[in-house]
């Protein structure tokens, strides 16, 4: 047997220059080499944990007949990302999720394609990532590639995102869900602690997602979640979409149902910050949409690993504004050239004029608990994950 080259010895035995070489992988790569020996798994494993930006997916045009394109564009990006995801939140369009043709005809048949593209989905990430899947009428996308691409408003046709939160020092992040029960008009405290969403002094965002919000009830429950943590200290924000066909955790294996409910998400850590503004249905063109960003700019959140959702009324967008499209994502463009933005159009918008930064400067909801839920309008919000150690962009 030879005796190995200088290069097989630098690399079996110099921490310094494998994790130089490694740190040039692409996360599922990485992994494969963590597999080589010992010393290549702890480089790995140094290397993981600097990873702690947010990446994303998105899927923007038809894929091929047969899945979405947002199934197609997870399964070829996947091999290229740098994060390992530990929580995912994934947002496509309803109708050609859930098959063209069955979305009309054959209400069971619209269900189980929707249950075989979430499945698909689900194989693709790591085993024990959290899941959120929502279905929307129409999406909010950044493309890949870098955060200061144009995002697109896409009220109409194929497309989707997947963000992917990896494992990020001082951040917890939480998936819930609260089905309606006929039987238990009282919602469990105990399920809202579990949640992180009560006795959590680190909280600081909830996302909130409500879903067959026709059914009898769903906007009577939608309050009893909601008002518990009309908190000052506390963003919220949402709305209401189609429907979901993920939440997978190592806590919670809940699958969809004909019942209304609630999803969402809990973001913890002192080092979060954020802010939310709504723009109502007064805000009907460029001037005033640029107005309501410039609030939104007023509440210096740092834009560095910051994330940026819109979550509009199905009737805004072009026909709000007189056909003109995108309105709404450039006018966050102008103000936010480096923040990429994700959201949807939906039935009915969750937030308010509010803003948690480190030093707690707050502007309140008024008392009025019905402030949270709206009609005709959209809600912006900014979340900054807090400063990061140097990683991928």
């Amino acid at each position: 047997m030879e005796a190995p080259g200088k290069g097989g010895l630098v690399l079996g035995n110099l921490a310094e220059v494998v994790e130089r070489v490694l740190g040039f992988l692409p996360t599922k790569a990485l992994l494969r080499a963590a597999c080589v020996c010992r010393l290549w798994r702890e480089c790995a494993r140094r290397i993981l944990r600097t990873r702690q930006r947010l990446a994303w997916v998105s899927a923007l045009e038809p894929g091929p007949p047969g899945g979405h394109a947002l199934v197609q564009a997870l399964a070829r990006e996947l091999e290229r990302v740098h994060v390992l995801p530990q929580t995912v939140l994934y947002i496509a369009d309803a109708e050609t999720f859930s098959g063209h043709e069955e979305c009309h005809e054959h209400k069971k048949a619209r269900k189980r394609n929707s249950k075989e593209t979430a499945v698909a989905i689900e194989k693709l990430l790591p085993k024990r990532c959290q899941v959120l899947g929502l279905l929307t009428p129409g999406i909010v996308v950044t493309p890949m590639g870098s955060s200061s691409n144009q995002p697109q408003e896409i009220e109409d046709g194929e497309a989707g995102f997947a963000l992917l939160f990896p494992k990020i020092d001082g951040v917890k992040i939480q998936t819930f869900h609260f089905p309606k029960e006929v039987k238990n008009r009282v919602i469990d405290e105990n399920k809202f602690a579990e949640a992180g969403l009560k006795n959590n002094p680190d909280l600081r965002v909830v996302l909130l997602f409500g879903y067959n919000s026709w059914k009898s009830g769903a906007t009577r429950f939608l309050h009893q979640i909601v008002n518990p943590l009309n908190e000052k200290s506390i963003i919220l924000a949402g709305g209401q979409v189609e429907s979901f066909t993920s939440l997978i955790s190592e806590n919670n294996n809940a699958q969809p149902s004909d019942a209304c409910g609630v999803v969402g998400l809990a973001f913890s850590g002192p080092q979060i910050q954020s802010a939310t503004v709504l723009l109502d249905q007064d805000v009907s063109d460029e001037r005033t949409a640029e107005a309501a960003m410039q609030r939104l700019k007023a509440a210096n959140i740092p834009e560095c690993n910051t994330i940026g959702f819109m979550f509009a009324c199905v009737g805004r967008g072009y026909r709000h504004y007189k056909t003109k499209q995108n309105m709404e994502a450039d006018a966050f463009r102008k103000f936010f050239p480096n923040v990429p933005l994700f959201g949807f159009f939906g039935h009915g918008e969750i937030g308010c004029d509010r803003i948690v930064t480190g030093n707690f400067v707050l502007r309140e909801c008024n008392d009025v608990k019905d402030d949270l839920l709206h009609g005709y309008t959209t809600v912006m919000t900014l979340i900054h994950l807090g400063s990061t150690k140097a990683n991928q962009v």
